[in-house]
């Protein structure tokens, strides 16, 4: 049976960060790949939920009704998460750690990690470090743990920043298993560096 991956979404959500990584969870990283989890969606409300792009999802699940059982939760970023809709993560984020769920955060959910003392015991990465301790204030006491990087895996906690969404993708499918790492990285090599280079080696 596949285990459900969980994609948290806030009102004016970046709709290309969680791309890549649904689509290889959903069809598989490579062609032939076995698929192992099937993406679901998680918002405040059944009510939908509008992108960036202009997008409009319904949620498979709110925060109401979500699963206790999931592999993973993953916060996509966009222009919510200091919203009172965000405050309401806050213990969904904590009951997933203390139970050893996979949690990714990207862009400005990683800022919203760092205001909520997520990443205080983690290597982690998001939109520059001043913007860590803007957003983080006194919460944050982890700057030593910064590193300057698209995306960064530690425990069990995964973070990037917001242009990061394809390493984003390949450190969360590695803590998953949701392939080999030989395979997620060539899949990585592929959307990174494209078509052209990727024929030319075969």
């Amino acid at each position: 049976m596949k285990q459900e991956v969980l994609f948290l979404l806030l009102n004016d959500y970046a709709d290309w960060e969680g791309a890549f990584l649904s689509a290889s969870l959903n069809a598989g990283v490579m062609p032939g790949s076995e698929i192992k989890y099937i993406a679901k969606t998680l918002a405040p409300t059944l009510d939908a939920v509008h992108s960036l792009g202009g997008f409009r999802t319904l949620p498979d699940y709110s925060f109401q009704t979500m699963p206790a059982d999931y592999a993973a939760l993953i916060l996509i970023g966009g222009m919510q998460w200091q919203s009172p809709e965000a405050a309401q993560v806050v213990p969904l984020v904590q009951d997933a750690l203390q139970r050893g769920k996979i949690v990714g955060a990207i862009c400005n959910a990683a800022s919203f990690m760092c205001a909520h003392g997520f990443l205080n015991d983690v290597k982690h990465t998001g939109n520059t470090l001043p913007q860590l301790k803007l957003w983080g204030s006194e919460q944050y006491t982890n700057e030593a743990g910064y590193q300057e990087k698209q995306a960064v895996s530690d425990k069990n906690i995964v973070t990037a920043n917001g242009t990061g969404y394809l390493e984003f993708s390949r450190e969360l499918l590695l803590l998953l298993q949701a392939d080999t790492p030989d395979r997620i990285e060539a899949s990585y090599d592929f959307h990174k560096n494209g078509m052209v280079r990727y024929i030319a080696s075969i």
